[in-house]
């Protein structure tokens, strides 16, 4: 690159957690100094502790912190950032914002607000790419639609990640799905604008990466694939995207460059296609940011994507071409969710996150760090680099079951069943994958198996120097007295019973409170096991088990009424079902109010057939978890 005519000296991120850290690595690596901005619940986070200076933006909710553009540039002036870099999510796509930074006199790490705004709007965005030939997808007018026009996909104008999009195969509910995604759009966006295209059953999300400099220079940065995706939120990312035909993939990269070259882009983006399953492309949008899935067109290119952000930002030229690729890389991003409970955020203390092997970690967590409400409950990206395809899924599906992730349940178990499907392997996901398949691949583990269990008991040591028989929690070499606790493991208990010195087919080599070894049927095998509070944690090539031992009394404080409805986390009540009042009748299964919690939107069902007896949730209210939100009586037959 050439040289750069505006030097940076010293670089703000209007943003916070993985991302943030992210950037500050880089920018440290360019000996640039650094400024965090934090709210209230992040003044610990990771990312201030490893920014040179950091900003408190007084408040917890993003409109209050993140989103405040007037307090983001009252931050860079005060600690004295030349430069401000939005990263992705909260005002990185916010025409206003880049207007403001540039205002002040500080270097805006993006395109021209020009482009941001011309690429805000879906709606506005398809205009443009339409007269510079890239192919589309024809909107559909809700007000007209007929049978022969759905399924149909709902989509706020104005937004991404999700948020505002429905899928509609009947045209009975084409009126309310429309009133639910406007309603979230202007929750999330604070705009309602939605718009109905088709939706393409077993498509394939396909984008480009682009990078383009202030001198005409262009760079397509090769395919991605994003098809995987729950709630319309990506979750398993590769690069390149696996069998495309070469002449798709130079049409979608001249598309990419046409869409960029139509708004005069400068900066990282990423122009999204969907390919249809008989491989014809149609255009999305244009994320005019970086994106989250970016490390794995850094793996294969060999490029530092925010480095080359920031020279572009400070006038640089680019090469006319870009370096080739080579091999192929797979991100899966490990979250605190449940899958199996409609995708539910986690929160609570990161006891342990520890992934093994040589794959690239970006997280914005340590351990002991506090997963809260009010953000993406993403714990870190996890990515595989490799010659081929079949060994970047390999490397990753191994280091990710061997990770030690210990205080929230996570998708992890998910991400290594998805990379090792044989749909998945083979190289044909598509965005029904988990439609289809989510029940099986979130089943429950199966029986730990008594080696775990002993593992967990022998892990109850006064002392790493403590003799053999004290270490193992006080078990005795009596037939008669075995060492026995129940524990409970995914809702199922199990009973552990073990002599620590006969035991058929298990033997106890060594154990600490870390660590305990046991031949098990001839085979010697090492677990990590760690107790947390109330909690056991057992890791090893067996398996990752959570084990809760089972109290010898009942609480009688865990039992609530009858069909009460509880909140599942900590949230905002954004909407009551229309006409529900205590009275109304209800079915099992229907929607009855709406969560918003960690940027999605979750729905709160009847569990049972009946009448409605009580409504304690408002629209606007705050809840916390286990919050009384509503009873109902079950039906008498």
């Amino acid at each position: 690159m050439t040289r750069p005519t505006n030097p940076i000296t010293s670089l703000l991120v209007a943003n916070r957690g993985e991302i943030a850290v992210r950037i500050f690595r880089t920018a440290r690596a360019l000996g640039l100094a650094t400024v965090a901005v934090h709210s209230d619940p992040d003044a610990d986070a990771l990312h201030v502790r490893e920014a040179d200076a950091a900003v408190r933006l007084p408040g917890a909710a993003p409109a209050d912190t993140y989103l405040r553009a007037d307090l983001l540039i009252e931050a860079a002036r005060a600690a004295g950032a030349d430069a401000v870099h939005p990263g992705y999510g909260f005002l990185s796509e916010n025409a206003d914002f880049a207007r403001q930074v540039l205002a002040a006199g500080l270097t805006w790490i993006g395109p021209p607000p020009g482009a941001i705004e011309a690429m805000a709007s879906k709606t506005r965005a398809k205009d443009l790419v339409r007269a510079a030939g890239v192919p589309l997808l024809d909107p559909v007018d809700p007000a007209t639609a007929t049978p022969a026009d759905l399924p149909l996909l709902l989509k706020a104008a104005a937004g991404g990640g999700g948020r505002g999009m429905r899928v509609v195969r009947d045209l009975d509910a084409l009126k309310e799905a429309l009133d639910a995604a406007s309603a979230e759009a202007r929750s999330a966006f604070g705009d309602g604008e939605v718009f109905a295209e088709p939706y393409v059953e077993r498509g394939r999300h396909v984008e480009v990466q682009i990078l383009a400099d202030a001198h005409g220079t262009v760079w397509a940065l090769g395919t991605r694939d994003c098809s995987l995706q729950r709630r319309h939120q990506k979750v398993i990312e590769e690069a390149p995207a696996p069998g495309l035909p070469e002449p798709l993939r130079e049409s979608l990269h001249t598309a990419a460059v046409a869409a960029a070259r139509a708004v005069s882009y400068r900066g990282a983006g990423t122009v999204e296609f969907l390919v249809t399953s008989d491989g014809r492309p149609y255009f999305l949008e244009m994320n005019t940011r970086l994106q989250v899935e970016h490390p794995v067109t850094e793996a294969v290119f060999g490029l530092d994507l925010v480095a080359l952000q920031l020279r572009v930002a400070e006038g640089a030229a680019l090469p006319l071409t870009p370096p080739e690729p080579s091999g192929h890389a797979v991100e899966a991003r490990l979250y605190a969710e449940d899958p199996a409970q409609d995708w539910r955020p986690q929160t609570g203390t990161l006891h342990t996150l520890d992934v093994p092997g040589t794959v690239r970690v970006d997280t914005g967590f340590t351990a002991g760090d506090t997963v809260g409400v009010h953000y993406d409950p993403m714990l870190a990206k996890v990515v595989a680099h490799a010659p081929t395809r079949a060994e970047a899924v390999r490397i990753l599906a191994h280091a990710l079951s061997g990770a030690r992730i210990h205080g929230l349940r996570t998708n992890r178990d998910l991400l290594v069943r998805s990379l090792r499907h044989p749909e998945f392997t083979a190289g044909a996901p598509d965005t029904g994958f988990y439609d289809r398949h989510l029940t099986a691949l979130t089943a429950d583990t199966p029986h730990p198996g008594p080696a775990v269990l002993a593992a967990a008991l022998a892990q109850a040591a006064p002392t790493p120097d403590a003799p053999l028989a004290a270490r193992l929690g006080g078990w005795r070499n009596l037939r008669s007295q075995p060492q026995t606790r129940r524990y409970t493991v995914n809702g199922e208990e199990h009973e552990a019973r073990y002599h620590p010195l006969d035991h058929p087919g298990i033997r106890v080599l060594a154990a600490t409170p870390t660590l305990v070894t046991l031949e098990v049927a001839g085979i010697r095998h090492t677990f990590h096991v760690k107790q947390k509070s109330n909690t056991v944690y057992v890791d090893s090539p067996l398996g990752s088990h959570t084990l809760l031992p089972v109290p010898r009394f009942p609480d009688p404080q865990d039992r609530t009424e009858p069909g009460s409805l509880l909140a599942p986390m900590p949230g905002t009540v954004v909407r009551v079902a229309e006409g529900l009042a205590p009275g109304s009748p209800v079915t099992a299964g229907q929607p009855l109010l709406w969560l918003e919690a960690m940027k999605m939107e979750h729905r709160i069902l009847a569990p049972t057939s009946g009448t409605l007896t009580a409504l304690h949730a408002t629209t606007g209210r705050q809840v916390e978890f286990g919050a009384l939100l509503a009873v109902v009586q079950e039906e008498q037959p």
